[in-house]
């Protein structure tokens, strides 16, 4: 076996590592080697398939990964999948949208057949038919990302996120009732969750969601564009009628669906359940619990409860958390970390914080996203970004928005190894600045280039 077919088992052996009981327990001496030479050998496979990776390590001088500061010139933006000219998607030039994806992409999207597609609900479904899954963002800034894959990589995705989504309390097992409280079509990274969730948690006709209405990436882009029109004083009086009307028909039929779905909910509470949702919705299950006469703590004690999100505009008691974890009372209250361009989720552990797949590679940067500062001890504070080892779809190097404190110490609180990301994740956007990635407008001129 010659050094890169080495190095390239290393990257499975890093995913598989997901599986063992021990997943998390590996020092950190141990794993990092692996990842390098792992990342070395996946940037091998992947810069020839994917044009603008090539054309980024060939402008930086880049020939192969020897240390972790070599990947961060060739880490993209989470902006860079939004880079596509709006036009293609309002004319419906679904060609020339496939020839944006393929700058992107890990295989040929060129190829496949568009032809006929009415909308971009139907080019992402087409496309995932042809072996190009594709998952977007609820475009709530107007814009959506669209992020390729391949089934492999869903395949080892949900593999991930059978043995992370309990940690560190259990595997999953379709031992229990699941209750999703949102859509469960659609391509989106939570509707993804909960289909995982239903397939990997949930017995025989015992899941539960709150609404059978699917999420149309298309619905929600002009609901967003509409809203920006709003604000610049474009929209039309007929435009912004409708809207509310549509609005109310759809508050309407939400209320009824959200006290069918929280009924359901507590009529399974002394029975093992798995329930996924946000804040201000489980606020609302603790005030209708109430009304019922149903005390704090009624819950069957295996039992897991994965909560977050959902806090943005929203008015909510100073102590939301503390009110959801009094009503489930004593079960097992998860936590992951992660994100629509990330597959492999980090599970956060009983001394609250999040631990590290072997298969994904962690690189904290400066604020500006230019310079790599991975620290050999203690807490500090940057950007996160990272390698996620798992994807072959699309280049898996990415700068995140997100601000970070990683303690980079040899153990956690909880007695595993390190690093740990702890509970205090922000965006570097919340403080109401714009936040700009420098390399995010280099990666985007190399895509109109090729497009050009």
């Amino acid at each position: 076996m010659n050094d890169q077919q080495q190095d390239k088992d290393l990257r499975t052996t890093l995913l598989d590592m997901i599986i063992e009981p021990d997943a998390f327990n590996h020092p950190r001496a141990e794993i990092e080697p692996l990842q390098l030479k792992a990342a070395n050998a996946h940037f091998a496979k992947l810069k020839d398939r994917i044009p603008i990776l090539k054309r980024r390590a060939e402008e930086e001088n880049i020939t192969e990964i020897k240390d972790f500061s070599d990947l961060v010139p060739l880490l993209f933006s989470h902006t860079n999948y939004k880079s596509y000219p709006e036009v293609l998607l309002r004319t419906g030039k679904w060609e020339r949208l496939c020839a944006w994806l393929n700058t992107l992409a890990g295989s040929d999207v060129t190829d496949k057949d568009v032809s006929g597609v009415k909308d971009v609900d139907e080019w992402i479904r087409r496309l995932g038919e042809q072996g190009v899954p594709i998952l977007a963002t609820s475009g709530t800034t107007g814009k959506c990302s669209f992020l390729p894959a391949t089934d492999e990589d869903v395949k080892l995705k949900k593999r991930h996120f059978k043995h992370v989504m309990g940690w560190p309390y259990k595997v999953a097992t379709n031992d229990r009732s699941v209750f999703i409280s949102g859509p469960i079509e659609g391509p989106n990274s939570a509707i993804e969750f909960g289909q995982f969730a239903r397939d990997l948690w949930s017995k025989p006709d015992a899941f539960f969601n709150l609404t059978k209405v699917p999420l149309r990436i298309s619905e929600v882009s002009k609901a967003a564009q509409l809203k920006q029109a709003i604000l610049e004083g474009r929209a039309s009086q007929e435009e912004m009628d409708a809207a509310n009307e549509a609005a109310a028909q759809s508050a309407k039929r939400a209320a009824k669906e959200l006290d069918e779905f929280i009924d359901q909910l507590l009529a399974h509470r002394h029975e093992p359940v798995f329930v996924n949702g946000l804040w201000a919705q489980q606020m609302l299950i603790i005030e209708r619990a109430r009304k019922l006469g149903i005390p704090d703590g009624d819950f069957h004690p295996d039992s897991c409860i994965l909560v977050g999100g959902g806090v943005k505009n929203v008015s909510l008691p100073l102590d939301y958390k503390e009110q959801v974890k009094r009503f489930y009372g004593d079960v097992h209250h998860l936590g992951v970390y992660g994100m629509t361009e990330l597959t492999q989720l980090m599970p956060r552990c009983e001394a609250g914080r999040y631990h590290r797949p072997p298969g994904l590679i962690w690189l904290q940067l400066n604020e500006q996203a230019d310079k790599l500062i991975n620290a050999d001890e203690g807490i500090v504070e940057g950007r996160f970004a990272f390698m996620d080892l798992l994807l072959t779809g699309r280049w898996g190097g990415l700068i995140t928005g997100d601000k970070v404190q990683i303690d980079w110490s040899e153990t956690c609180a909880c007695g595993r190894p390190g690093p740990t990301i702890l509970d205090t994740i922000e965006r570097f956007s919340q403080s109401g600045a714009e936040d700009h990635i420098g390399c995010a407008g280099t990666i985007d001129s190399y895509v109109r280039g090729a497009m050009g």
